[in-house]
This record gives C-alpha cells, sequence and structure tokens, in this order.
C-alpha cells in the first residue's frame, strides 16, 4: 500500500545512527534508486538479527525535493526556519537527505549505515553523523529522563502521519532535526533545584513541576479546545569523554511541522513574560533541518521516476543550501 508509513513509530531503542547528507550535482538517480531498495537493505542487513529491530526512516529535504520527485510537493515542505533570540540562535543547516537508524545494537546500525554509504558514496556529501545511545533509565546527558510525554497508539497515530488534508502523502510524516551540544560543568556546578526548576520535573522521580517559563511548560502546546498538540521526539544523547564533547540530537515527528516550529519559538524567542528557555544557556543547537518523511511505497516507486533536472542544470530552491532560511 502506497500510504503504509515508514517506520516512525517504532519503540525507543538503545542504539542509533543518524546521517544528514547533501546530493551533488547529477547524484539523483543513485539517490532514487537508494530510496527504492531501502527497505530491501535494511531486511538483508537485519534479517539474520531479528532480536536487534533493526529499522530505518529516510527523509527529503525542500531543496533535493524537486531534484529527486516528479510530481507535487507534500504541502508544508520548506526549509528548516532559522531562529535569533535575543540570547540564542537556532540556525539552519544543509541536508537534503536524513537517515534515522534504530537498532537495539550499534553494530546493526553501523552496517546498516555502511550500506546506505557504499551505495551513495560520490553521489552525496556528509553534512552531519551522530552515532546516539540509550543512556542509564532513558535519560539525557543533562541527568532528566527524555520523552516522557511521547504519545503512543493512536494518539501517536493521529500527531504522526498525514491523513487527509494531504492525500496524496497519507501515511508520511515531518521530522526536524537539531544537535545540541552541552556545557556539563556549567550545567552540574547548578544546584538540582535549579536545574529542576529549568526542565520543570524532578531529577530523581521525573514527576513534573509547575514552575513557569519551564522548559516543559514552553514545550506544552494546546489548542484552542484544550487539546494538546503533540509530537513523537526519539532524541539520542551522543557524546566524547575525551573530547570533553556532550550532547542531545533532537528530532521530532510530527504531522505537521508548525507545532515543533511553534515550541522552538517558545524555546529561543520567548512566550509571554518569558524571554526564552533557560535550558538554552547550557544547550547550544548547531544544526537545524527540516525534512519530509514519504510513506514507504512512496520510496519503494522512486526508482521508475522520469531522469528530472539535476541541480547542476538549475533549480528553483538551489541556492537554499547557501545559508540559513529566512521565514
Amino acid at each position: 500500500m502506497r500510504d503504509l508509513p515508514q517506520p516512525v513509530l517504532s519503540p525507543l531503542t538503545a542504539a542509533s545512527l543518524f546521517l544528514v547528507l547533501t546530493v551533488d550535482p547529477g547524484g539523483e538517480p543513485v539517490v532514487r534508486e537508494l530510496l527504492a531498495d531501502l527497505a530491501g537493505l535494511q531486511r538483508s542487513v537485519g534479517f539474520g538479527y531479528p532480536d536487534g529491530r533493526l529499522s530505518v526512516v529516510a527523509g527529503i529535504g525542500s531543496t533535493a525535493w524537486d531534484r529527486l520527485v516528479d510530481g507535487p510537493r507534500p504541502a508544508q515542505l520548506h526549509p528548516f526556519r532559522e531562529l535569533r533570540g535575543a540570547r540564542h540562535h537556532a540556525p539552519a543547516t544543509p541536508g537534503d537527505l536524513i537517515f534515522h537508524i534504530r537498532a537495539t545494537r550499534q553494530d546493526l546500525c553501523f552496517s546498516l549505515g555502511s550500506e546506505i554509504m557504499t551505495r551513495l558514496r560520490g553521489s552525496v556529501a556528509v553534512a552531519d553523523e551522530v552515532t546516539g545511545f540509550s543512556y542509564l533509565d532513558q535519560r539525557d546527558l543533562l541527568g532528566f529522563v527524555d520523552g516522557t510525554e511521547n504519545p503512543v497508539g493512536q494518539e501517536a497515530t493521529g500527531a504522526v502521519l498525514i491523513g487527509i488534508e494531504d492525500p496524496a502523502f497519507a501515511g508520511g510524516s515531518y521530522v526536524i532535526v537539531q544537535k545540541y551540544m552541552h556545557d556539563l560543568d556549567a550545567w552540574n556546578r547548578l544546584p538540582v533545584e535549579r536545574q529542576e526548576q529549568i526542565i520543570g520535573r524532578r531529577k530523581l522521580t521525573n514527576t513534573e513541576l509547575d514552575t513557569p517559563g519551564s522548559h516543559v511548560v514552553l514545550n506544552t502546546l494546546t489548542d484552542p479546545d484544550g487539546t494538546e498538540r503533540r509530537i513523537l521526539r526519539d532524541n539520542m544523547p551522543f557524546g566524547s569523554p575525551g573530547r570533553s564533547e556532550f550532547g542531545t540530537y533532537f528530532i521530532g515527528y510530527a504531522r505537521t511541522p508548525d507545532v515543533t516550529e511553534e515550541m522552538l519559538r517558545h524555546m529561543f524567542l520567548g512566550d509571554g513574560p518569558t524571554s526564552h528557555d533557560r535550558i538554552l544557556d547550557f544547550s547550544t543547537a548547531v544544526t537545524g533541518t527540516l525534512f519530509f518523511v514519504p510513506p514507504a511505497g512512496f520510496l519503494d516507486d522512486l526508482a521508475d521516476e522520469d531522469e528530472l533536472p539535476t541541480e547542476s542544470q538549475g533549480s528553483a530552491d538551489a541556492g537554499d543550501l547557501k545559508g540559513p532560511q529566512a521565514d
């Protein structure tokens, strides 16, 4: 079925690999062929390890869509919108493709990522690569549980997967990714009580606090009827103790990018009397990209696309890779 979703709603796993790539001029046919073969490639790598729960989700960025796909665009696909607040900045960075690889074992993520890059090498450039891992009891490196409010079941389906509002792309989703680097030395100098006020949760028990202006409050959005607007987060910690580099890879799937974008506006531009999310005083965004995640059947059909103009032949969005995007 063409509207069968990619495994966006797969359960959280202990290991992940995030590959963000840009497509070289002339590399489009190779990319289309790989995307059409992606499900089969995942099955081949994971077949002998059913307990590994290997999965991969692929997304296409705004600047690459017309180069790779012959037909209409998803209704809300656009470049990531840079945010500049009084103190903090959410940059827009290049990215034509994302591969979000998950498994219970890091070697399976590595193996599938290697196979993907073997197929694409010479046709793409790596914009970013991050190896993520599950930390303790689903905590980020700041020490707090992450993903507590993720929707589940039918609520997750309704929050994440496109429906009748864009029927040509039903079963698809939008995903925003950002890499955040943490100043753990400064964070860990804070008293636990102050950390809890910034996050809006108890550090030990994960219970929510009623703290105005906290990270939790700024990321809680409701419709006029009181219904909470949700996204599905699959954030993963990453880091290198030897280089003193520590961070969180934010990845948020949603039926519409509006929800995630509004959360980010609250964080970086503030909301009401709150000037910005205080977590940003210790956590710096260094990347930002928006992708559309087509249904699985859509990817299967990409190899049959007619030859499309390449970037070297001209593209309406080609200049978007040169720098940050404005609204």
